[in-house]
């Protein structure tokens, strides 16, 4: 079972289009529960089309993790390593 799927069961989550790779799990902000993406993973996959990174980074930010939907709107961590 899909992580997309897992969510599915346990509520009415907003998914970003594409992005299922990139889906974590979920987060609770104020109360509310949304799915949660990983930022760097949801970057390699617009990079699957023709774009560089610097541009595929500036879409995302814009289109993707700047788009409001909602309470629900989902949330994208930025993960870090030592």
């Amino acid at each position: 079972m899909s992580i997309r799927e897992m969510l599915e069961e346990i509520d009415d989550f907003l998914f970003a289009d594409g992005l299922d790779d990139a889906l974590m799990g979920f987060v609770s902000i104020a109360g509310k529960d949304v799915a949660l993406y990983d930022r760097e993973k949801a970057i390699q996959i617009i990079l699957q089309g023709d774009m560089d990174y610097e541009e595929a980074e500036e879409f995302f930010d814009y289109n993707v993790q700047g788009a409001y939907v909602g309470e629900k709107t989902p949330a994208f961590a930025t993960l870090l390593k030592e």
